[in-house]
């Protein structure tokens, strides 16, 4: 019997257990390895601060959900993974043996990198649900206060959604509340102009996310890189397309939200051997999801290595969507079933995006088939019906992880949203 053992247990993660033991049934052990007793929807973040979710409404207790499931449930935190001798060590000074590993530990938020980012620093962040809920906090205060609001993405960053997200849907409260004339909003971000989303724009992201943003009276600062920040002031530099320094900026806010760049976590990215990480930690891989030089190892999600889609003027990293991982997923899974049938891994994932983008009242959809260009697919679009549609997803995730579901998603979802899309 083979010890199949998933670390992490978020978007990747929790799918990851579910179809690899769906297959396995109970001819093989797998286990989960998470630091959170808890599930919880990160795409459903950036609607906690203004109070459109609640914490608890978008976590799930992931204990009684594994044991229904025969998925044994380890809640520990990983110290280091230990790739020689197929362990993975824990906070409570236990090991881990396993015949295969599946790293799926969501990122580590570089907040170090820039001076004064973060929960501990002077912005929020919606990467986290008690981030967000340290952000509801803030936002409750700043509601008392009103004043400038200033959302981003900083160098490095490779999610750019959430920003966006979190940009309009504060918009859509103050409008509601009646006191958005109080309010100046900047965006400030690394992308080289908006809607580039980290994929080199996909269909008229540009062009849509552009018009959303002047329609709402929402000044922005493209090419930038923040050199710290101050309790009340960010500090930017704007680069032209060559990266040279076009202008400084002092742009003052009474409440920021920032995205921050990514690495790997530290179990990873430390354990003092060559070949499982790039540089930032990020897991390198193949084209069946399993690292090149420890291949009992694979990875899926935002933890897997993934070169820019292109050179930007500030750097900026390649996003991993839903779908992308799903499909990451469901590979790995049938590759590591090939294993142990004694065939070869032969599934490839198919590494598209697509992502629907809530903005408050309405909202932007877009399909990239493959995500990096060239594509054979290219679909944008927007309206209210995305804003109704991410809000039937989010119900539709919520659900499969509460009953176990192990069918892939996206597919089924986005078809019936759209319509006229056919994924491939």
């Amino acid at each position: 019997m083979a010890k199949i053992v998933v670390l992490g247990a978020g978007i990747g993660g929790v799918p990851m257990a579910y179809e690899m033991k769906e297959l396995v049934k109970n001819n093989h052990e797998v286990s989960v390895i998470s630091d959170s007793p808890t599930f919880h929807f990160v795409p459903s973040n950036p609607w906690i601060p203004p109070k459109w979710r609640k914490p608890e409404d978008i976590k799930i207790e992931l204990a009684p959900v594994f044991k229904k499931k025969g998925i044994q449930f380890i809640q520990q935190a990983a110290t280091r993974v230990d790739p020689e001798n197929n362990k993975v060590h824990l906070a409570d000074d236990t090991a881990v043996d396993y015949d295969y590993l599946i790293i799926a530990t969501g990122p580590r938020l570089a907040f170090d990198e820039v001076p004064g980012l973060g929960p501990d620093g002077y912005t929020s962040s919606v990467c986290h649900v008690d981030h967000a809920a340290l952000a509801a906090k803030d936002w409750e205060a700043f509601m008392e206060d009103p004043g400038p609001i200033v959302v981003g993405a900083v160098q490095g960053a490779s999610c750019f959604g959430p920003a966006y997200e979190y940009m309009m849907i504060l918009e859509t409260e103050l409008r509601k509340r009646k006191i958005r004339d109080k309010v100046p909003m900047t965006f400030v971000t690394s992308e080289p102009y908006i809607g580039h989303l980290g994929l080199g724009g996909v269909g008229d992201t540009k062009g849509l996310l552009e018009s959303e943003l002047r329609d709402k009276s929402i000044k922005w600062i493209t090419n930038a890189k923040v050199d710290k920040i101050e309790d009340g002031m960010m500090y930017v530099t704007e680069v032209d397309d060559s990266g040279n320094e076009k202008q400084k900026h002092e742009v003052p806010f009474k409440h920021s939200m920032m995205l921050p760049a990514f690495t790997g976590i530290d179990a990873v990215r430390n354990t003092g051997v060559e070949g499982l990480t790039n540089p930032r930690g990020f897991i390198i891989v193949d084209e069946h999801q399993r690292n090149p030089t420890f291949k009992n190892i694979y990875s899926v999600g935002v933890c897997v290595a993934l070169p820019p889609v292109e050179k930007t003027p500030v750097p900026v990293g390649t996003p991993k969507t839903g779908y992308m991982i799903e499909s990451m997923v469901t590979a790995t899974a049938h590759n590591i079933m090939n294993e142990l049938e004694g065939n070869e891994p032969s599934e490839l994932p198919s590494l598209s995006a697509l992502c629907l983008a809530d903005l408050g009242d309405t909202g932007v959809a877009f399909l990239a088939v493959p995500q990096i260009p060239p594509r054979n697919t290219t679909w944008s679009n927007h309206g209210k019906w995305v804003h109704l549609a991410k809000i039937g997803f989010e119900k539709y995730f919520m659900r499969k992880v509460k009953k176990g579901i192990s069918e892939p998603f996206y597919e089924k979802m986005m078809l019936k949203f759209m319509g006229v899309v056919r994924l491939k």
